[in-house]
């Protein structure tokens, strides 16, 4: 049997064009992947200390409705002895009065700075929660960047695998999806899809 060198020659020539449609998808899909994974990091880095300070404010959130319950028992402690003296004040000797008064005037300035203290404490939780939710808006962003380009990434290695420019082009979806929540993470825009974080918190 004769071998036709034209017919290997056109072989070899269809095996090139399909090695380098394979090399091509994969090259793009090593460059995506390089490119969604860094920038996955820089998110991480941001997020972790967004995380951080969510921590921080609810702790001092706590620590301020503490203090806040401390100083509401003072202020009703102050008031409470404050009544006991009024009442008794009259029924006591002219010499004692001077006393009563004395102390009157006292419990009076110390329940009205427990309970200029205890304003300010519980305008100080409330800030707190506050700065937890505008922290907890940004977290949730770099939740569904980091859900996002997972996904991406996890179809991209399906797509290198099977070859297919259809995938590769599906998996640019939830990518670009989760690069866009991650920039808007970052520059502190105020796009939150709230469906989305919902069916994830």
């Amino acid at each position: 049997m004769d071998i036709d060198p034209l017919e290997v020659a056109k072989g070899d020539d269809a095996e090139d064009a399909s090695f380098a449609q394979y090399r091509k998808l994969n090259q793009f899909v090593a460059i995506t992947i390089a490119l969604l994974a860094t920038f996955m990091g820089i998110c991480k880095v941001k997020d972790d200390n967004i995380v951080q300070a969510m921590q921080q404010a609810q702790a001092n959130k706590l620590d301020h409705w503490n203090f806040y319950q401390a100083r509401n028992i003072r202020e009703e402690v102050a008031k409470g002895t404050l009544l006991q003296l009024r009442l008794a004040a009259p029924s006591q000797p002219a010499s004692e009065q001077a006393n009563y008064q004395k102390a009157i005037a006292q419990y009076e300035q110390l329940a009205a700075e427990q309970a200029q203290k205890k304003n300010e404490l519980k305008a100080q939780a409330e800030q707190d929660q506050k700065d937890y939710d505008a922290a907890n808006f940004h977290d949730d962003q770099f939740d569904l960047a980091d859900a996002g380009i997972s996904i991406s990434i996890a179809l991209l290695a399906v797509a290198a695998l099977t070859q297919m420019w259809w995938l590769y082009a599906v998996a640019l979806v939830p990518g670009l999806f989760g690069a866009f929540m991650g920039i808007a993470g970052l520059a502190g825009w105020h796009v939150h899809p709230g469906f989305l974080a919902g069916l994830l918190s």
